[in-house]
């Protein structure tokens, strides 16, 4: 019963930290949006499908069945070239010549293929209304009698996202990144200049009973003068040694213990295949002052970066995805931070939402940076890239990303089983 308890307060966790991250990166989307005047269909805090919803004046707000993450859909975001008869179909509904796909296919002449998805565009562009029984009505802002079919598009143009200037669009894009980044540095900010941080020396404080240190002769109190030959400055040093290390290779570790340096043979372990002494630092507690905490937050911010490019790297993917959690992973340790305190469920908020801002900078589409791209080449080659090109890269994009995420998680659960 225990167990069932257990999984339950790990899944909560697990979803109610994925939702939180994902809001928050949606509302950096939907703030840039609105503040643009782009028109937005719809908050939802959940994976699309059936959702309970409140309507607004101008959008939804809800929940949807599966209350895992969340998005935002804003107007005027398909892929691809603009159909030219765009303008001529808004004019024909707003003069009365038709007010759905059936109606829209006579008074332009195409098949119905083509008008329904004028029809499709022109309400997700809000420009008009799907009254319910299968007719449409103009919605486009302001007076639009008197102008012609080019003007009465850019109407409706302007307040979607592909009628804004470029730097626009990928402002609406970054801003989820930009939020993600920006809750996360000012919470290690506020946290650092509040509380500090303990920093670990290389003094030895802990030495696991069994391990490989307890049998080379390793004591509490023992200072880590080097590794195999190699001098050891910091415990950073000492961990990025070991990790390059083999498990069960032999190992000289140079101690100072009462003025004096000992060389100590030792056996590495193993933990996660890599090299295990088991010692833990002594640490002491550093104060820092605001711009210092913020140079900190920023010098974090650089290392994720680099930890997340080094998985897509094959020279280093396997020692650093040894490191990198998956949804079960990080479920896990957001019940961990849960029951530990607010502190520390806010540290780990901010830790998330600092890795899930870095994954999104990435040029690769889906992600946000990938999207950026496109918008970069697209103003380059001076037109929209063909539909069938966006949809590819996305897919080819999502192909890498979600094998990666499944690599993730099946190491997550192996690592659970063993």
């Amino acid at each position: 019963m225990t167990g069932a308890f257990g999984t339950l307060d790990v899944v909560f966790w697990g979803v109610l930290t994925f939702s939180i991250l994902v809001v928050l990166h949606e509302m950096g989307h939907f703030l840039a949006a609105r503040a643009f005047g782009v028109k937005v269909h719809e908050f939802m805090v959940g994976l699309p499908g059936p959702a309970l919803r409140l309507r607004t004046k101008n959008m939804y707000w809800g929940v949807t069945a599966v209350p895992l993450g969340g998005y935002v859909r804003i107007a005027g975001m398909e892929p691809g070239a603009e159909d030219e008869l765009l303008a001529p179909a808004l004019a024909a509904v707003r003069d009365g010549r038709a007010d759905g796909p059936a109606s829209l296919a006579v008074a332009l002449g195409i098949d119905a293929d083509r008008a329904e998805a004028l029809i499709t565009t022109l309400v997700d562009w809000k420009a008009i209304e799907d009254l319910g029984d299968g007719t449409h009505r103009l919605t486009v802002d302001g007076e639009t009698a008197g102008l012609d079919e080019t003007g009465l598009l850019a109407r409706a143009r302007s307040v979607t996202y592909r009628g804004q200037k470029t730097w626009k669009r990928i402002t609406i894009l970054a801003m989820g990144v930009i939020m993600n980044l920006a809750l996360a540095i000012l919470t290690f900010t506020v946290f650092l200049s509040v509380w500090g941080y303990l920093e670990p020396t290389t003094t030895v404080a802990v030495v696991t009973p069994e391990s490989a240190a307890e049998s080379a002769g390793i004591l509490e109190g023992d200072s880590l003068v080097a590794f195999d030959g190699q001098p050891v400055d910091s415990w950073e040093d000492f961990q990025s040694a070991v990790g390059a290390s083999d498990a069960g290779e032999p190992v000289i570790v140079t101690v100072e213990r009462d003025g004096a340096r000992i060389d100590l043979p030792a056996t590495l372990g193993d933990r996660d295949g890599r090299g295990y002494l088991g010692i833990g630092p002594e640490s002491v507690a550093v104060r820092l002052n605001v711009f210092q905490s913020l140079g900190e937050s920023f010098k974090l911010t650089g290392l994720v970066f680099e930890a997340i490019v080094d998985l897509f790297n094959p020279r280093t993917f396997s020692r650093s995805v040894q490191d990198v959690r998956g949804i079960v992973g990080i479920s896990e340790m957001a019940a961990d931070a849960a029951h530990a305190g607010p502190l520390d469920y806010a540290g780990l908020i901010a830790m998330l939402s600092l890795s899930l801002g870095v994954m999104n900078i990435l040029p690769l589409p889906p992600l946000d940076g990938g999207k950026v791209a496109l918008e970069i080449v697209e103003r380059i080659a001076g037109k929209p890239l063909k539909r069938s090109i966006t949809i590819g890269l996305s897919a080819a994009g999502a192909v890498v990303l979600f094998s990666l995420i499944g690599y993730v998680l099946y190491a997550d659960i192996v690592r659970m089983a063993g």
